[in-house]
């Protein structure tokens, strides 16, 4: 994946799986993407074995929860702050940057190239945030077992684009995608979208409102609180416009 920054706008990503992926989505439902890159530094190898099992919610996975209970999304923090979502984190600039940003709130980042997973925990350490977690997978695996209305915020930036026609039926902003995440927003909830792909942003614009959602800015203008990342700086050298649209859950 490119950064949700990384479900992004470098172009398609070959479709791989790791073994134990392909053998626990399989039954269940199928996913497009990258699920590791070229070989990791022996420092990102140390994050992923050192770090992330404590910051990886429980129940998430199949394997841990068949039955696709609900968890406790205080339970993951151990605290009532709100909780923000990041769909495809990338390298984990944005997602790190806003956990700084705000202490007062926890933020889940899901990402499932492993990757993209390690340059996070690299960033978590070099910042020290610790309101955070990170599931190393998909996203919808987050969604079945959060209750209905558990997230605050959600963001999805620069998400994989998928720019072939027969191929936008796997871009996250399809109902597929965004019925569950609607269902894990709060009334009044904000979700914004970053992309620099016009089909995308179009796509957006059209689909997003359909699953309970409002339109309430648009435009080439990014947020107050925006981080650039590795993937508009891309878009931005290979001429390509940025393009932000924020969303309010009905």
């Amino acid at each position: 994946m490119q950064d949700s920054d990384s479900q992004a706008g470098a172009g398609p990503e070959p479709e791989v799986t790791s073994p134990e992926a392909a053998s626990e989505r399989s039954e269940w439902r199928n996913f497009y993407g990258r699920i590791r890159g070229k070989t990791m530094r022996q420092s990102q190898k140390a994050y992923l074995s050192e770090d992330l099992a404590s910051l990886a919610p429980r129940g998430v996975t199949r394997e841990e929860n068949p039955g696709r209970e609900l968890i406790d999304p205080q339970a993951i923090f151990g605290n009532d702050a709100p909780i923000w979502l990041e769909v495809g984190f990338g390298g984990g600039e944005h997602l790190v940057h806003m956990c700084a940003r705000y202490p007062e709130v926890n933020i889940i980042g899901c990402e499932p190239f492993i990757n993209g997973v390690a340059m996070l925990l690299g960033k978590i350490r070099a910042a020290g945030v610790t309101n955070i977690a990170v599931h190393p997978g998909d996203a919808r695996d987050l969604m079945d077992v959060l209750p209905d209305g558990a997230l605050a915020k959600a963001f999805l930036n620069y998400p994989d684009p998928w720019p072939k026609r027969r191929h936008h039926r796997r871009r996250f902003v399809t109902q597929d995608h965004l019925v569950p995440l609607a269902r894990c927003l709060a009334p009044g909830a904000e979700f914004r979208v970053a992309t620099d792909i016009p089909s995308y942003m179009a796509q957006a614009l059209r689909e997003v409102p359909r699953a309970g959602f409002a339109l309430t800015g648009h435009g080439g203008e990014a947020w107050g609180d925006w981080i650039s990342t590795r993937y508009e700086q891309k878009a931005l050298r290979e001429g390509r416009v940025p393009d932000y649209a924020t969303f309010r859950r009905l």
